[in-house]
């Protein structure tokens, strides 16, 4: 489970044959039952940018939440059918079918971001031109934040390097979206890095 008990995809990293609609149901369900599904969100939202880039967005279910708070928010993903899924959903909130570590879409954002795995879900051996495809759209002083779960063959050391070598650097560091303090030894991390001066 993730840390805000979002089940993890079931579809191997690398793999494309997501079900958008059968995604978003799963959260949708989670809302019904009261559960808080916008944790992302409210974290985007205390940092306060004006842009944001959602990065591999799956269904859209965060950038939908941003653009409904006002924030000038554009979702990218590489698969076709979490983005069919997402323009339904949001229709006013522009949605491009691209590849992050691919990503050009000329235009910078005051804040990248990557919530549900995203790194987790890359080809292994691409997280370094992901996370490079995210900086190249950071505006000055822009910063990234990711959310992923640890044990999963991806350590957070392996992160900060990728994020060191696309030139940024690392500000904070959580355990959950709302801000708990990071462990070491836990099971999940919320990252903020910064463009480096």
């Amino acid at each position: 489970m993730t840390e805000d008990g979002i089940p993890p995809g079931e579809v191997p990293p690398g793999e494309t044959a997501w079900d958008g609609d059968a995604y978003h149901r799963r959260f949708a369900d989670l809302a019904a039952t009261g559960v808080d599904v916008h944790g992302e969100a409210d974290c985007v939202t205390r940092l306060g940018p004006a842009s944001v880039l959602d990065a591999g967005c799956g269904t859209g279910r965060v950038a939908a939440e941003l653009a409904r708070r006002g924030i000038d928010v554009v979702g990218i993903d590489r698969d076709a059918s979490m983005i069919a899924t997402a323009r339904t959903l949001a229709p006013t909130v522009e949605f491009a079918v691209v590849d992050v570590a691919e990503a050009d879409l000329g235009r910078t954002f005051d804040l990248v971001l990557m919530a549900g795995n995203v790194p987790l879900f890359t080809p292994i051996g691409t997280q370094w031109a992901l996370v490079a495809g995210c900086a190249r759209h950071l505006s000055a002083g822009g910063r990234l934040l990711a959310g992923f779960q640890l044990g999963r063959g991806y350590t957070v050391e392996e992160y900060d390097d990728a994020c060191r070598a696309a030139g940024l650097e690392l500000v904070e560091r959580w355990s959950t979206w709302d801000g708990d303090p990071y462990a070491a030894n836990g099971d999940y991390a919320v990252s903020l890095h910064r463009r480096a001066a």
